[in-house]
């Protein structure tokens, strides 16, 4: 159930829900978790024994003349195997809990980045970029460092916890008693600011996720930002965000940090209670000098762990915090599947048939009303309108990146959603007016739908697309690596070689959203050449807002509103002298 369905009774239920799914990511590696516990009894036992030969070695130097030298090094070299023995097990705990911890974090790292590839594309237009990046690296790290100082303190703090009991009952019930009766006192202290500060950390959480976004956002716009004169606006928001992440990280790292002195008080009650109460058991012969000894270092060990249990809250509510974020994405609906009887198809001859298509990306606001269009095989369909008018959301609905509300998209009379959509979008060739270019060499990018491609067929893709000679005047070539999204390049040529991707390719059907929005005019023309070629005997889109380029078209579908409110060929529209017309006569008017 998504995190949202929850009211504000139900954050307690929430809490435990997230621990618990953070425990099923260890449940595989439970050996690990079993050899960790093993290894944390034997290092404290270690550890517990010490204290004993300790009292033994006083009780051996009591009183003037009374040293037994030989015994008390028998004693020393007694202590030496346990505090050696004690940081081996303790080595050993410590690598065990690593690998746990790690194996369980890497699982959910893959779980989460799958889950970004399974889910709608709507999720990922609807959600900031910076903050599921955020999600993915930031909060996993926050859980990998809140379980790695968890565990470790929680099987240590337990079994030395349970262990100093019993060595302390074993010398004085009496004692033992007064220290367990002031022990829930600590444990009152330690819930009551942890449950305090779980909310805050909560907060912190969320408010690094949105300047991670918001940072995200204006690196990549940065030229934008200049252009426009925005970098004293940029930089007050950016200061209110990092100002509500200052405020929520200190009041959390205070209300966490009262813990650990909060107990440490508690703590050196219990440590004055057995010191009087032990030492007037001593002077009543009810235990010895060297006892009272050791049970001064038990209590102060059976102290010690709530100490550092409560040191690490600040490390556990942040990982519970995000966990809780990265749960949220995990929760989300799935992209709808493949239907059962769905196939995949290999190729097609390209008749795309549009019948009554409604679509709305919001419920609210209608936008594609009962669409009908049939693309015979082979044509070239321009779609032209004005901004907003549902021209890539055509293209959207193609490509089935969105689902249909009603009516049906078919190709070759099959209805698209019987069709694998890998399949369906691997009849389709690609080209949008918003490039994209990995971190990679030029062949790579090239190659990036073809990765079997020979650099012939590569040289030769590229000659087509008109990228060849600047390809040839890079440092390296076709070896030649660029960095993320094309960045050492001009947007032109990543245009270009974009267009070579899908050249070399040679898909069925072609979808050219603004192609050639970034490239000059004499290059265009050549480009142009070149998609008529690669367009000869292909079913093609071709989404434009220069109609100059879209003349030679077979069939022109003009938009307004999710409408289709002229179509026919360029001559054609331009007769009616309607909705076209103007249009088109717009982008040659001059203003005088």
């Amino acid at each position: 159930m998504p995190f949202s369905a929850f009211g504000k009774r139900g954050k307690g239920k929430v809490k435990q829900n997230v621990i618990r799914r953070l425990l099923i990511f260890l449940k595989p590696y439970r050996a690990y978790l079993v050899l960790a516990l093993l290894a944390a009894a034997a290092s404290v036992a270690m550890s517990l024994w010490a204290p004993v030969l300790i009292g033994s070695a006083v009780d051996l130097i009591v009183g003037t003349g009374k040293v037994d030298f030989i015994g008390v090094a028998g004693v020393l070299l007694k202590i030496g195997i346990a505090i050696g023995a004690s940081a081996l097990f303790q080595w050993l705990m410590t690598r065990s809990i690593n690998r746990v911890t790690y194996y369980a974090v890497r699982d959910l790292r893959v779980r989460v980045f799958e889950k970004l590839k399974a889910v709608p594309l709507k999720y990922i237009d609807t959600h900031a970029h910076g903050d599921l990046i955020s999600r993915v690296v930031n909060d996993i790290d926050q859980i990998s460092d809140g379980l790695l100082q968890g565990f470790a303190q929680l099987f240590t703090g337990i079994v030395t916890i349970i262990g100093t009991l019993l060595f302390m009952l074993s010398i004085s019930a009496e004692i033992t008693i007064v220290v367990v009766l002031i022990t829930p006192l600590s444990f009152g202290v330690a819930a009551f600011i942890a449950k305090k500060s779980f909310r805050l950390f909560r907060q912190q959480a969320a408010a690094r996720g949105e300047i991670s976004g918001y940072v995200e956002e204006l690196v990549g716009n940065q030229k934008v930002v200049k252009a426009f004169g925005y970098e004293e606006e940029a930089q007050k928001k950016f200061e209110e965000i990092n100002s509500r992440l200052y405020t929520s990280g200190v009041r959390s790292q205070f209300a966490s940090s009262l813990t650990n002195p909060c107990t440490r008080f508690v703590n050196a009650i219990v440590y004055a209670a057995v010191g009087i109460v032990g030492a007037l058991s001593a002077i009543s012969g009810n235990i010895t000098v060297g006892q009272l000894s050791s049970f001064l270092i038990y209590a102060n060990q059976y102290t010690k762990p709530f100490n550092e249990i409560s040191g690490v809250v600040t490390e556990l509510q942040t990982a519970v915090a995000s966990a809780r974020r990265i749960f949220e994405v995990l929760d989300e609906q799935d992209e709808i599947p493949d239907a059962p009887e769905a196939a995949a198809v290999k190729t097609c001859r390209g008749n795309v048939q549009i019948e009554k298509v409604s679509f709305s990306y919001l419920p609210d606001r209608k936008l594609i009303e009962g669409l009908s269009l049939y693309a015979q095989s082979g044509q070239r369909i321009a779609i032209v309108g004005p901004t907003g008018s549902g021209k890539t959301t055509i293209i959207n609905l193609l490509m089935r990146f969105y689902d249909v509300d009603k009516g049906a998209i078919r190709i070759d009379g099959t209805d698209i959603r019987l069709m694998t959509r890998n399949s369906l979008r691997a009849l389709y060739g690609m080209v949008l007016q918003e490039t994209w270019l990995f971190s990679g060499s030029i062949r790579n990018n090239i190659a990036y739908g073809k990765p079997d491609a020979g650099q012939e067929e590569v040289i030769a893709a590229a000659k087509a697309a008109h990228a060849h000679s600047f390809i040839q005047r890079l440092p390296n070539g076709y070896d030649t690596v660029i960095s993320e999204d094309g960045g050492n390049l001009s947007q032109g040529q990543k245009q270009l070689l974009c267009i070579a991707r899908v050249m070399l390719t040679k898909p069925p059907m072609l979808i050219l959203d603004e192609a050639t929005s970034s490239i000059d005019t004499r290059t265009e023309l050549m480009i142009q050449k070149a998609f008529q070629k690669l367009m000869e005997g292909r079913t093609s889109f071709v989404v434009a807002h220069r109609l100059s380029t879209i003349r030679e078209s077979d069939h022109i579908l003009v938009m307004d509103k999710g409408n289709i409110v002229e179509q026919g060929t360029h001559e054609e529209l331009l007769a009616k002298n309607g909705f076209y017309a103007k249009l088109y006569n717009s982008q040659f008017e001059q203003t005088i």
